[in-house]
């Protein structure tokens, strides 16, 4: 071996050793294998070839992890293996090939191979030790992140700041028992694991999710996802098997919204709130959900002090608009958005579910109503003004509304005072509006069609005369609420597939719009497509956004279909 050649290998070497001898969390996996690669072909190599395996046993089964950092593509014979057993029994090999017309390997040389092979044997063998005993430290046995891991999240971030615009759950599935007894242990697990996927899915990047055991789990999310995570908790229908069957579930929660600023001195800090807020929604009547700094209050107390905040924080602009794109699935343009109302107080996010039901006891639902209009038409005027694309986004409106004789005046004025054109707002009723004559529906849904305002039921199929409100009311959008949508895998013969389908072929020969909320997998899109429906909302295309987030959806025009 010429001396060139030999100070390159101890140059690579160096490296290579330098770099294995680093315990870090993330390793530069990259620059050993190519550091690898480098010193394969030095030696002629066409192929190296890892093992890893648990045990024994598992290696002579064959069973076990291959990796293949370095393959010519050329036919070799192996020269050389590597075998590596650490205390535990866990064994690494690794083998390098040639080609019979390679020069064959020296002495020399096959001690500076073995050399850097046992370094990066030795390696491989220790960093899959990490990751193993990491499982077996934060995971159980089933695969769910145990207490352990959330808290090791929680004391990495301890200092002041770090859970700035975050939010604690804790959180147990009620009534799991008759789950386990209907469906069997298999089936309880199944809907178990895929409860907890979906709130994972749902926190994302953003923070993390903890089986604390049994239906028991904890988490911590960002407050902007808060509104739907808890709307999922409070209900949820959930797959239970290969066949389609679902349940319906909900949970009790108790949640901490973490001031900013807020410093963990230990775990519990965090755990103990979250944890004595559920036993309070468990074990009394006040809901299913139960936040911690309201645990004190009465139902009167809580309502009264909504109420009483309420004037301020709307002049104090606490309410934010954030949109949700509706996606045309045929083309994946943007075709319209639902503005959905935000409060923001004292750097916490406050649920819809803690205040839309106390404003409607009053009318000071109709105060947010005109002010959420009164914002969302302010943003359509600026996007014209920029040249952007704008969409017809549709506003939430009240039943408290309707019986006002002034609410078609009130309405228009706001939206010709931003000179928006009326094509671009569509008001939207909830069919739960059953305390509201039909006649008032039906004179507020044909002043605006007048106006060439849209008009859409929301929720539809949910109320108990869902087909005498669109013969009697002239809508021009149903928007079908997202527990008539079948799961993935639901049989087509299923009550829900067979709703779904003729509630979209009924809207369609009505030639009235069709939208499907809560769409969240790539068979559910296919499913809208094979009955015809295709307008779409939902997570699998995007989450409530700010109004920021939302234009750069503008911008971008289109969504992958």
């Amino acid at each position: 071996m010429d001396s060139e050649r030999e100070l390159r290998f101890y140059k690579l070497y160096e490296q290579l050793a330098s770099l294995t001898q680093i315990v870090e969390e993330k390793p530069d996996i990259p620059r050993i294998e190519q550091i690898l690669n480098e010193i394969a072909a030095m030696f002629r190599l066409s192929k190296g070839v890892t093992h890893f395996y648990r045990d024994p046993g598992a290696e002579q089964r064959n069973e076990g992890e291959t990796m293949i950092s370095y393959d010519t593509g050329e036919v070799g014979k192996p020269v050389h293996t590597v075998r590596c057993v650490n205390r535990l029994m866990l064994i690494t090999t690794m083998t390098v090939y040639m080609t019979e017309n390679a020069q064959p390997l020296t002495e020399e040389e096959m001690a500076k191979l073995d050399l850097a092979m046992r370094t990066a044997v030795i390696y491989i063998c220790r960093n899959r030790l990490q990751v193993i005993a990491e499982k077996l430290a934060f995971f159980d046995d089933v695969g769910y992140r145990n207490i352990r891991s959330f808290f090791r999240y929680i004391t990495w971030k301890g200092q002041p700041g770090d859970f700035n615009g975050k939010v604690a759950i804790n959180y147990n599935l009620r009534h799991f028992a008759v789950v386990n007894e209907k469906y069997g242990r298999a089936g309880g697990d199944t809907v178990l694991l895929n409860h907890y996927k979906h709130i994972e899915n749902m926190i994302g990047e953003g923070g993390i999710v903890a089986r604390l055991g049994g239906d028991a789990f904890v988490c911590i999310c960002d407050q902007t996802d808060l509104p739907d995570i808890l709307e999922y908790l409070n209900e949820a229908i959930v797959v239970v098997d290969n066949e389609g069957r679902t349940v319906r579930v909900s949970c009790c929660a108790g949640v901490f919204c973490i001031p900013d600023g807020y410093a963990v001195r230990v775990p519990n800090d965090i755990m103990g709130k979250i944890m004595h807020a559920y036993q309070v929604a468990r074990n009394t009547a006040q809901g299913n959900i139960i936040f911690f700094s309201d645990m004190l209050m009465s139902d009167k107390e809580r309502s009264r002090r909504i109420q009483s905040i309420f004037p301020e924080a709307l002049l104090d602009n606490e309410f934010k608009v954030f949109y949700q794109p509706k996606i045309n699935i045929n083309t994946g343009e943007i075709c319209g958005a639902e503005a959905l109302c935000r409060w923001f107080h004292d750097g916490n996010i406050v649920p819809p579910m803690e205040f839309i039901p106390v404003l409607e006891e009053t009318n000071e639902i109709c105060k947010l109503d005109y002010y959420m209009l009164d914002k969302v038409c302010g943003n359509i005027r600026q996007w014209l003004d920029e040249g952007r694309k704008a969409v017809r986004v549709s506003v939430n409106l009240s039943r408290r509304h309707m019986t006002n004789p002034e609410l078609l005046k009130e309405l228009i004025e706001i939206i010709d005072r931003h000179n928006v054109p009326h094509e671009y707002i569509e008001i939207e009723l909830t069919e739960t509006t059953t305390d509201v004559e039909f006649k008032d529906l039906k004179r507020v849904v044909e002043g605006l069609q007048q106006q060439d305002i849209c008009t859409s039921v929301d929720d539809f199929g949910m109320g108990y005369s869902s087909l005498n409100l669109i013969r009697v009311v002239p809508w021009n959008v149903i928007k079908v609420d997202k527990i008539f949508l079948p799961l993935d895998g639901e049989s087509p013969d299923s009550t829900r597939s067979v709703m779904f389908k003729y509630v979209v072929a009924m809207a369609n020969e009505l030639g009235l719009e069709c939208i499907v909320e809560g769409v969240e997998t790539a068979a559910q899109l296919e499913l809208l497509r094979q009955n015809g429906c295709y307008l779409a909302q939902g997570y699998l295309f995007d989450k409530p956004l700010p109004q920021s987030e939302f234009e750069k959806r503008l911008d971008m025009g289109k969504y992958k279909v």
